[in-house]
């Protein structure tokens, strides 16, 4: 296939711009053209995307207070707008929308103007923006077999390809997973998205510091703090006596998920799906306020097939916590059989088959695609 215009819609969180930017790595290798249409805080982002053709478009929430629908539609639809005189310009080939709003605009628009269109869903439970969309598009791209708020009839077009991950991630597939030795060190990662989760910083320390003392003198912590939290944090496993490094941020967290031998963290698409594709086991605690709980269909999806544990944040207490942990960590053999559930999960090839779903609409009129690549995936 010679080189197509594909044009990426993307923004908001990270949670959305990762598998946009792992596919426009993908796309680019295969020579093809790349543009991506985002909303003001999209453009701020590095890497890839950075690096990629950029125009803005007005975008806004439907969801909030009367007051902030009634802006975000007028946002929704001067992008509308905007993007309806941008694509003749691009001509692109085919469309990719990643969800959350950001994306809107711009996949209305190659919906009314007929252009080939999918979207990507990153978590277990189809987005309200994928959902507003899903009638509209060619195709759906799905990172888990069992997605949630999906119509029967969107159904037919839809084909799973797993959620693409960061290269940093991948580098580390190869690298075993070993449970702990008998008498060496036990390493526990714990961070819970950018900033941290204050539920950590609270249930974690107390539930570490409860084991018994040779236990706690094996541990190695790596956790990830809100700013206000560290001096309380740090203070709690010194007085434990508890080895532990604390930080805002790690930018080296790739390699430190592979070193882990037992992760704990909330259970975003991005981090479920990074976890599986290192195989590292891993005691989830879905955010309870996310969209649609999409957070605990994740976590469940997840540690269903044994990868690991969800546990709801109305029972992530530190003597529940102590009790989970004082079970695994007695049996390394747990944690080693969850790690190769874990692996099994993972699908370290998701760029490369979105890539393949692309192509096969780029290169039609557009006209069932999703289903002549299902059946080509099948053969």
């Amino acid at each position: 296939m010679s080189g197509r215009t594909i044009v990426l819609a993307a923004g908001g969180t990270g949670g959305h711009l990762f598998p946009a930017e792992a596919l426009a790595r993908e796309m680019l290798e295969r020579g093809h053209r790349l543009v991506l249409v985002t909303d003001r805080r999209g453009a701020g982002h590095s890497h890839t995307l950075a690096n990629l053709e950029t125009h803005i478009v007005r975008a806004g929430t439907l969801a909030g207070s009367v007051g902030k629908k009634i802006g975000g539609l007028t946002n929704v639809v001067a992008g509308v707008f905007q993007a309806r005189a941008l694509l003749p310009r691009l001509q692109p080939h085919a469309v990719v929308g990643f969800g959350g709003y950001p994306s809107l605009p711009t996949m209305l628009a190659a919906a009314r103007l007929g252009t080939p269109a999918t979207i990507h869903e990153q978590n277990a439970v189809l987005g309200r923006v994928n959902r507003l969309l899903a009638p509209r598009v060619k195709a759906i791209a799905l990172s888990f077999a069992r997605t949630e708020r999906l119509d029967g009839k969107d159904r037919a077009g839809a084909v799973v390809t797993g959620n693409p991950v960061r290269p940093d991630v991948l580098r580390y597939r190869d690298r075993p997973y070993r449970g702990p030795d008998a008498a060496g060190p036990i390493r526990l990662l714990v961070f819970g998205g950018s900033q941290g989760a204050n539920v950590f910083s609270s249930v974690v320390p107390a539930a570490l510091g409860a084991l018994d003392e040779p236990l706690r003198k094996r541990l190695q912590v790596v956790q990830q703090c809100r700013i206000e939290d560290l001096d309380v944090v740090r203070r709690a496993y010194a007085d434990a006596g508890v080895a532990a490094d604390l930080g805002t941020f790690f930018d080296d967290l790739p390699n430190r998920m592979a070193e882990a031998h037992l992760v704990i963290a909330r259970a975003g698409a991005s981090t479920v799906f990074e976890l599986a594709a290192m195989g590292r086991p891993a005691l989830l605690v879905p955010y309870p306020h996310a969209t649609d709980d999409h957070q605990t269909a994740n976590a469940n999806a997840f540690s269903e097939t044994g990868a690991g544990w969800t546990i709801q944040q109305s029972s992530f207490g530190s003597a529940d916590l102590f009790g989970r942990l004082n079970a695994l960590l007695a049996v390394p053999h747990y944690l080693e059989q969850a790690a190769a559930a874990a692996k099994r999960f993972g699908v370290p090839d998701a760029a490369s088959r979105l890539a393949d779903l692309v192509e096969s609409l780029a290169g039609t009129n557009g006209e069932s695609a999703g289903q002549r690549f299902a059946q080509g995936a099948a053969a």
